[in-house]
């Protein structure tokens, strides 16, 4: 077999996973973080920060960072020729596996309610509302460390904690109100309990920022990487 045709197969044989680039994350961060859990775990993924929306409607995993704004983060996408529709098709037509993280989470909900009403993607039903905390002694926005309630432990991506009391790294002031409890697959209390984790079939979404949570965070990358939903 030629040399150039051993190429191509081999780069057909490496899935890829894409991490939107629209102006709004910490898109450094977390393509080391998955490069890093790839390269740990052995899996032979190509992680990819792109803002174009064929490589994203490609991809075999489908990841979207957000930091800011509901209704920025939104126009953001939007501003990207293309990327609202490559979600659709990578995300819901071909069912690849997703990863929310932070207002990328929060794009998954029905609409935002963040400097007035901007319509999310409804792949989970609810809406996007202020954090309201019962002791007003307490900031917004919720800043640092807390530690994740996990109510479905069975799910693939949040079974392997080392540690049976995980903590995460935050950085919120709204978070999402799923109507379906059976959704909501883990919560955190800050002054009342909130939204942490959400998730269905092929997609999850994570209020705080497994690139920033060391262990937890690395854990649950990892388990995306081998996820299989």
């Amino acid at each position: 077999m030629p040399k150039c045709a051993t190429c191509v197969v081999r780069s057909r044989a490496m899935e890829t996973v894409a991490i939107i680039d629209y102006g709004s994350g910490n898109l450094r961060s977390a393509a080391k973080a998955f490069e890093r859990a790839a390269s740990e775990a052995e899996f032979d993924r190509a992680i990819i920060v792109t803002e174009d929306a064929d490589t994203v409607a490609g991809a075999d995993r489908v990841v979207l960072p957000g930091v800011g704004a509901f209704r920025d983060c939104r126009d953001g996408l939007a501003a990207r020729d293309g990327m609202l529709d490559a979600l659709q098709a990578a995300v819901i037509d071909k069912a690849r596996p997703f990863l929310g993280i932070c207002v990328g989470m929060q794009l998954m909900a029905s609409r935002g309610l963040e400097h007035g009403e901007t319509p999310g993607f409804d792949w989970i039903s609810g809406e996007v509302v202020p954090i309201a905390p019962d002791d007003p002694a307490l900031k917004i926005p919720h800043m640092g460390w807390n530690e994740l309630d996990i109510r479905a432990a069975d799910h693939p991506l949040l079974a392997n904690f080392a540690d049976p009391r995980p903590h995460a790294y935050f950085v919120h002031s709204y978070h999402l109100a799923a109507r379906a409890p059976g959704n909501v697959l883990a919560t955190v209390d800050y002054g009342g309990t909130f939204t942490a984790v959400v998730g269905r079939d092929n997609m999850i979404g994570t209020q705080f920022h497994p690139e920033k949570s060391q262990h937890t965070g690395l854990a649950l990358i990892t388990a995306f990487l081998g996820w299989s939903p």
